[in-house]
This record gives structure tokens, sequence and C-alpha cells, in this order.
């Protein structure tokens, strides 16, 4: 009786401290969701600094996720699938802006891009300027999201069995066409799902984008660093951009959420 009790009290301890863990995080979302109405967020997206802010951050991130894609597949592709020396190595290289905090992260874009940096200063003595520009905001979400798009493409080509490369070299088919006709379309549901995650990374970008690019409202301020400029004049518009960047997220956990499903049916 006395084992019955305790396993008793686990369990009620562990459900305890699981409502305990998921009302710390949702709450602070919904005191958000609730401290602003659809009005003010109307009254503040009229704001033409707001929509370019808006704007700036879904369109710079859709380029950098194009972008992502269009390099680190073949990346993710290698990861998965052969072996070389120093693979390790790769791995902990791109995990490192995964964990790498947004102030470090900025500073580090900063002495390779500034004006004396290593790539900065060669880019300057030709005329291109990389800091303060779109260019800068695309670069800092290349760096924070990139890796997270070639971790998930890497675990979802990972989850394609080796047996359908083999069975493609059988029937001779090259190794492009087993790329592109066979692994990428049975890893397709993860690499979407990767694709979905790493823009919203990208959208919500914001250490290193305010240390390269600034703060220039108009030019390169996005929605993140647009809701640091606000906290200290207008309370509202800042909670209203917040919303806006919470129903983002939201809406793109969703459609990864419904990927994920499909994907186990199948």
């Amino acid at each position: 009786m006395k084992s019955i009790n305790i396993n008793r009290i686990v369990i009620a301890g562990g459900i305890l401290a699981g409502i305990i863990t998921v009302f710390f995080f949702i709450l602070p979302v919904i005191s958000l969701l609730l401290r602003c109405s659809p009005g003010i967020i109307l009254s503040t997206v009229q704001d033409p600094f707001i929509i370019h802010a808006i704007i700036l951050s879904l369109g710079t991130a859709f380029i950098t996720t194009v972008v992502i894609v269009l390099f680190g597949t073949p990346l993710a592709y290698i990861q998965a699938r052969k072996e070389y020396p120093g693979k390790d190595i790769v791995e902990t290289i791109l995990d490192i802006p995964i964990i790498l905090p947004p102030a470090v992260a900025g500073i580090a874009l900063l002495l390779l891009f500034g004006k004396k940096g290593i790539l900065g200063f060669f880019l300057s003595e030709i005329g291109i300027q990389v800091l303060f520009t779109v260019t800068a905001i695309i670069l800092a979400q290349l760096f924070v999201a990139g890796p997270l798009y070639v971790r998930q493409a890497k675990n979802a080509i990972v989850m394609v069995p080796v047996v359908y490369d083999q069975a493609g070299r059988t029937l001779g088919a090259s190794s492009f066409q087993i790329i592109i006709k066979i692994i990428l379309p049975l890893a397709r549901k993860g690499i979407l799902s990767g694709i979905m995650l790493t823009y919203a990374r990208a959208v919500g970008e914001f250490g290193a984008t305010m240390m390269i690019a600034g703060n220039i409202p108009g030019k390169t301020q996005t929605m993140p660093v647009a809701i640091y400029s606000l906290l200290q004049t207008d309370m509202d518009g800042a909670i209203s951009i917040a919303v806006i960047l919470v129903w983002i997220t939201v809406i793109i956990l969703v459609m990864v959420r419904v990927l994920s499903d499909r994907r186990q049916v199948c």
C-alpha cells in the first residue's frame, strides 16, 4: 500500500510540475495578447514606418530563406549521407550560431563586415557598403537562421532509408537524379518544416540585426527592432507589433505541426 501511495504522489507531483511549466510558458503570451485590442493594432499598422518594418521583416526573411535553402540543402545532404574527415568539426561549426548570444553574433558580424573587417575592408575598397543596409539585415538572418535549416533538413534526409539510394543506383540513376527524384521528395515534409521554422527565426531576428544594420526607420528598422524603439515612446505600438509577431509564429508552428502529423500518418 505504501508503494502504491508513493507512486501516486510521484505521478501527481509530475502532473503538477508539468502544469506549472506549461502555464509558465503560456501565461506571458496570453498576457501579451490580452493587453492589445484589435483597434490599437489597426491604428498602429497605419503608421508608414511600421508598415515598412513589417514588409522589410517579411521580405528579407523570405530572401534569407530562399538563400538558405539553395546553399543549405546540399550541405544538409552531405552531412546526412556522406562520411569525410572533419565532419564532426563541421557539425560543431553549424551549432555555434544557434547557441551564440545575439549580441556576440552581432559583434562577430560587425568585425567581419565592418570597414576594417576581414571582408568589409575589401568590400569597401570596391565601393560596396554592407553595414546599415538591407543587405546587413539579410546577412544577420542568414547567420542565425541558416544552421537551423541545415540541421532540420539533415534530420529529414537521415530519416529516408539508404535502401532507396541503393535501389536508385541499381536502376541506373545518377547521384543527382537520386537526390532530386528520390531523397528530397521523400524528405520534403521535414524540409518544409525546416523552411517554415527558419523563416520564423529570420523574421524574429533582433540582436545581430541591431548591431550591423542599425535602427533606421524606413530603411533598416525591422519588426523586432521597431518593438525595441517603440518601448521607449509608444508601449501600445510596441505591443501591437509584438502581437503580430506572435500570430505569425503561431501560424507557422501550426503549419509545422500539421506537416509533422501527416508525415507520421504516411
